[in-house]
């Protein structure tokens, strides 16, 4: 499978080589242009190459967004139409600015990215654990207190997609439900940063 990466910071490249890994090929993208992550692509092997952010969208069977949640604008929304887009951003006023509504809990940053991708199927994954983490705390399947990770989708084909790259990339997960109960597992909530068994984060996403 060949998944997209639109940004390829700390998170999208420690995604990166997790799915080479796991045999997959990956197309790495970011603001700045191809040629600043020649770097990140020798390290990754001949699986990767690097694109533009449109290249990216449209090489991916699968595609991770992973920016700031301030330049959701700068997604290119039209090759990502039909596709399942991991959408890995929080949402940080310090840094995004201020959007209301999200404030105010009317929505949530994943809607507000799948409002401007109205024909892509976006699940939120990935926010809720730190590059260092995700990189080092990975177990094979069925290993006593395996660390699960959240998710939240409208499209449960979309999810079943996620879900199964999730473990192969060492982690459990649980389904918190439609992509408006990403909220759930937020910045500042129970769910949000701590490593979690199953059960455990079925318990924190039931507290927020």
């Amino acid at each position: 499978m060949v998944i997209g990466f639109i940004g390829s910071g700390k998170i999208g490249g420690t995604l990166a080589k997790l799915a080479v890994d796991a045999g997959h090929s990956v197309v790495l993208s970011n603001s700045r242009g191809p040629q600043t992550l020649s770097d990140l692509v020798a390290r990754l092997g001949p699986a990767a190459r690097a694109a533009t952010p449109a290249e990216a969208a449209e090489a991916g069977d699968i595609v991770v967004v992973t920016i700031p949640f301030g330049r959701y604008r700068e997604v290119p929304a039209e090759p990502l139409r039909g596709k399942t887009v991991i959408d890995t951003n929080n949402y940080y006023f310090e840094r995004d600015g201020r959007f209301p509504e999200i404030d105010s809990d009317e929505t949530s940053d994943s809607e507000v990215l799948a409002a401007h991708l109205p024909e892509a199927r976006v699940v939120k994954a990935f926010n809720s654990i730190s590059h260092v983490h995700l990189a080092e705390q990975g177990l094979p399947a069925g290993a006593e207190n395996r660390r699960a990770l959240p998710i939240a989708g409208d499209d449960a084909e979309a999810k079943k997609r996620v879900a199964e790259l999730i473990d192969s990339f060492g982690f459990d997960v649980v389904d918190a439900g439609p992509l408006a109960e990403g909220r759930r597992f937020q910045r500042d909530r129970p769910a949000y940063g701590p490593r979690l068994t199953v059960a455990e984060l079925r318990a924190a996403l039931a507290e927020a």
